[in-house]
């Protein structure tokens, strides 16, 4: 059975509300950011479903269940990517966007409805990079930061120098860009986007919560990229001989054996895919025959 309630944690002017098991899937961490003239929620989760703080607006880093949950307690307008705004207008936009077979989709999407309370916005609006929302006294900046999914943004509040980063997570999961939408390079830039930010804290969506600092969080944002840098030495180093694109998926870059579900290999297809091409790019994979990679 799914918790609901948070924890509030005070960072300057701004308050994450902590969601259960410190904000891990299927929570998730969520701030609520009060100006002298309005106040505003991004990413409300499964811990808002039962009691959700009044707001103005609300800001949604990207399309996933874990950060729009507790959406359905806000009927004030809701903003979003431009990238990411058919998912978030439609339910079934969402489904689909994982990239499952037909049957596995169909049983997403009941779970996006049933277990995440997800429905649909059509009256979501989109923002882009840059865009600031003015509360009066304080402001919440746009980030850009996509990979995760093609919308993923951030956050940068001020005067309190606090980014929220969504799901750059600084989990030793690591980064995750296995869905439709989803491209490593473009992760790999927003990492590198977030490091040229000087805030005061550094907040994500799940279990790492707030990181006070730019040079702890360049610590940890190094060990998150360092989960990439892994996947491809383990890429390489099972290339010794001719492998084709599934016999990789097989083998996994992205899950632990013991992780079972239609979604396992569809992500694990497309990292794959991803990995190949860059390592492919650098010079350090070749295709040796039709649709089969060797080391070089």
């Amino acid at each position: 059975m799914l918790t609901t309630g948070y924890t509030e944690a005070e960072y300057g002017g701004v308050t994450v509300l902590v969601g259960a098991e410190r904000g891990a899937y299927p929570y998730a961490n969520s701030v609520l950011v009060r100006g002298a003239a309005e106040t505003l929620v991004i990413d409300p989760s499964l811990s808002l479903v039962e009691f959700a703080p009044p707001s103005d607006l609300v800001l949604v880093s990207h399309a996933h269940e874990d950060h729009v949950a507790g959406l359905g307690r806000y009927d004030v307008p809701v903003h979003g990517h431009e990238k990411d705004l058919a998912a978030l207008r439609s339910r079934a936009v969402m489904a689909a966007a994982y990239g499952l077979p037909p049957d596995a989709t169909e049983e997403t999407e009941a779970m996006l409805r049933e277990q995440f309370h997800v429905r649909d916005r059509p009256d979501a609006s989109g923002f882009t990079d840059g865009t600031v929302f003015d509360l009066g006294g304080r402001t919440v900046t746009v980030v850009h930061l996509p990979g995760h999914t093609a919308g993923h943004c951030g956050f940068l509040i001020e005067p309190d120098g606090f980014l929220f980063v969504a799901d750059i997570d600084l989990t030793s999961f690591g980064p995750f860009y296995g869905d439709v939408g989803s491209s490593l390079p473009d992760f790999e830039a927003s990492l590198r986007r977030c490091r040229e930010i000087d805030a005061r804290w550094y907040g994500t969506a799940h279990q790492k919560g707030v990181v006070e600092g730019a040079t702890e969080f360049g610590r940890r944002l190094d060990a998150f990229v360092g989960v990439v840098e892994r996947r491809d030495a383990t890429l390489l180093s099972y290339l010794n001989e001719p492998r084709t694109v599934e016999e990789i998926a097989e083998r996994r870059l992205v899950y632990r054996a013991h992780v079972e579900g239609p979604h396992v290999r569809p992500v694990e297809r497309r990292t794959a895919a991803q990995h190949l091409s860059r390592l492919m790019g650098s010079g350090l994979v070749a295709e040796v025959e039709e649709g089969r990679f060797r080391a070089v």
